[in-house]
């Protein structure tokens, strides 16, 4: 798969821009409703995408390497679905060949989600949500 190719399997859910907190004794992964402070969280894409991992240093490249080691990916994720041979999501906008799609179907953030801006790591747990982790 092309570069270009790999890129165009993002569905612009912004799932994967979710903040997500860890337990350390566990490793379990825990979502929140905080979206990256880069997300617009109207057209659920990053707003600085070409510099995105200067201004987010904890901001994650989805190789097709990292995507098979994450654990936390959604369910719904392409990246995900092509790693373990799944068929794409009918929503998908390569497959329904709209992007509006994926937020017609219930799946992107859109509505759902807050900023991080000015709010600190404390806050984090009053925004703890399952959604981001499950298929619709």
């Amino acid at each position: 798969m092309t570069p270009g190719e790999w890129e165009s399997l993002c569905d612009g859910c912004g799932r994967c821009c979710l903040n997500k907190l860890e337990d350390w004794d566990t490793g379990q992964i825990y979502w929140t409703n905080i979206a990256c402070t880069q997300l617009d969280c109207t057209t659920c894409r990053c707003m600085n995408y070409g510099e995105r991992f200067r201004l987010v240093p904890d901001c994650i490249d989805l190789t097709p390497k990292k995507v098979r080691e994450l654990t936390w990916l959604p369910p719904t994720c392409a990246y995900r679905l092509v790693a373990e041979g799944k068929d794409l999501h009918d929503w998908h906008p390569l497959v329904s060949g709209s992007s509006q799609s994926v937020h017609d179907a219930g799946i992107s953030v859109r509505g759902r989600v807050v900023s991080e801006d000015g709010l600190s790591v404390d806050d984090y747990e009053d925004h703890l949500a399952t959604w981001p982790g499950e298929e619709p």
